[in-house]
């Protein structure tokens, strides 16, 4: 416990300048969707607000929130996943915006991904450099003229969305492997209704509690034909990975089996899951192993994490992958450039949320513009998450710029650069000091796509960066996360 100096959390706060701030306008007003909150929170005193920050840490302990961090001699640390008590407010009328746009793209990316792995009409039609996903690190080979169970591949998406201090919502990045955090959007909602039951009782906050039923419904809708009762599976590789606890959390809600490799087999072109009452066919897998672990026997021969003949199966259309295998060549942060004219080319709509402008650097002129403007770009790996590989220029010391630049002269392919985008700031408790700080957020959305079949998570996970300055939102690197309420 901290000592009680007396002090409301909000009597030091200063927005930062030239920045946009969620909560106040740039006149030192509070917003009118953030009224109700700030004045329930405005009249606690530091110790106060402290004690409430703790009772929700318990809450997240007594969940088993966790996510586990990597040091140099690999051994998994778990932690508590960092919690903000003061929620982010979008009002319905933006999110509504939001959700269409997010749905706008994952029905285009499904497009592209099929056209990639059949007639590769965009690529003969020079909308997208053929070289450039061919070389992609995620094009999967083994999809080519297969179409997965229901047509489609990426099941679920994780937009990255942020705010520039223009005000408008921007993509930062797309992620439809296996994207992760929609365990934690359930268990900040808990803990919220838990510590502030009051406040949450009297706010019209949209739901988020159906996610898990959504997920199993959109699993059976594309599981293999002629199938009336689809048994379904999520793999994990195992309680050391570090999104382990929502692979649980997210079987265990929908009723289903959370498996790891050795409870499946292969046996006569369908696959199998080890139980008491023996061997059970499974339908549908939800896999948070990447592609390259999935089958020893077509990727990775020395993986231990995935199952041994599964592809075949796949290719035979005995059983459901989600995602699909592939999807990946869709994410790669090269290919992200060009997802505003696969939009127009698939549906000949206008992207109704923008991208953050992006320069290839396999691209001759935009090498040379990088490379003369370092210190004014973010300098990104085109297939690394979390944060990780990623960097900023204008505080990257002179030895990290040299060696960027040497990299992306030896590599290009596997580097783009943006501008650096001043990402929104927002109130968020900060425990050293005791007080709320403006802290820069993103929002990381989920949608769901199965056979007739579209949903969008209200509101989805808004990540912050709890170090002072800091534009790196991920939890591997020091970020946090709130409450995201959408409210009517």
């Amino acid at each position: 416990m901290h000592e009680t100096t007396g002090r409301a959390i909000f009597d030091a706060y200063v927005a930062s300048e030239g920045l946009y701030d969620e909560v106040f306008d740039d006149k030192g007003k509070v917003r009118k969707h953030y009224r109700r909150i700030f004045n329930y929170f405005k009249n606690f005193s530091d110790e106060e607000f402290n004690t409430l920050n703790e009772s929700a840490k318990l809450s997240f302990l007594n969940q088993g929130i966790t996510f586990a961090t990597y040091s140099e001699n690999n051994k998994g640390v778990e932690r508590i996943f960092p919690f903000d008590l003061y929620p982010r407010i979008i009002p319905s009328d933006e999110w509504n915006t939001l959700s269409r746009g997010v749905v706008q793209r994952n029905i285009a990316i499904n497009h592209f991904l099929y056209d990639l792995y059949h007639d590769k009409k965009i690529l003969k039609d020079k909308v997208v450099p053929a070289e450039l996903v061919f070389s992609s690190a995620n094009y999967n080979k083994f999809m080519l003229d297969f179409e997965p169970p229901g047509g489609i591949y990426n099941h679920i998406s994780g937009t990255d969305i942020i705010r520039h201090k223009d005000g408008l919502y921007y993509v930062l990045e797309d992620n439809v492997r296996c994207p992760s955090g929609v365990s934690y959007v359930l268990g900040n909602r808990e803990a919220m209704k838990k510590t502030l039951s009051g406040l949450f009782q009297k706010s019209m906050v949209r739901t988020v509690v159906e996610y898990p039923e959504e997920l199993l419904k959109m699993m059976q809708s594309v599981a293999p034909d002629g199938i009336d009762e689809p048994c379904c599976a999520v793999l994990t590789p195992g309680i050391y990975n570090s999104a382990y606890y929502e692979h649980s959390f997210l079987a265990q809600s929908m009723g289903v089996e959370l498996v790891e490799s050795r409870d499946l087999f292969v046996e006569k072109g369908f696959v199998y899951m080890k139980t008491i009452y023996g061997p059970k066919k499974v339908d549908v897998i939800y896999r948070r192993v990447d592609d390259e672990f999935l089958d020893p026997l077509t990727f990775n021969p020395d993986s231990v994490l995935g199952v041994a003949g599964l592809m075949s199966v796949y290719r035979e259309g005995n059983i459901t992958i989600i995602n699909a295998p592939g999807t990946g060549v869709s994410d790669d942060k090269a290919v992200y450039c060009y997802v505003p004219d696969i939009i127009r080319y698939y549906l000949s709509e206008e992207p109704i949320i923008s991208n953050v402008p992006t320069y290839r650097c396999e691209n001759e002129k935009d090498r040379k513009y990088v490379l003369d403007h370092v210190e004014e770009l973010v300098i990104k790996p085109v297939d690394q998450s979390g944060g990780y590989g990623i960097v900023f220029g204008g505080i990257a010391s002179r030895e990290e710029k040299e060696e960027i630049k040497r990299k992306i002269k030896t590599t290009p392919r596997e580097y783009v650069a943006q501008p650096v985008m001043s990402l929104t700031t927002h109130a968020t408790y900060i425990e050293d000091t005791t007080t709320c700080e403006p802290r820069h957020i993103d929002l990381r959305t989920f949608a769901l796509m199965g056979k007739d079949h579209q949903y969008v998570l209200n509101g989805g996970l808004t990540r912050v960066a709890l170090r002072k300055g800091s534009l790196v939102v991920n939890s591997s690197q020091g970020g946090g996360s709130k409450d995201t309420w959408i409210i009517d």
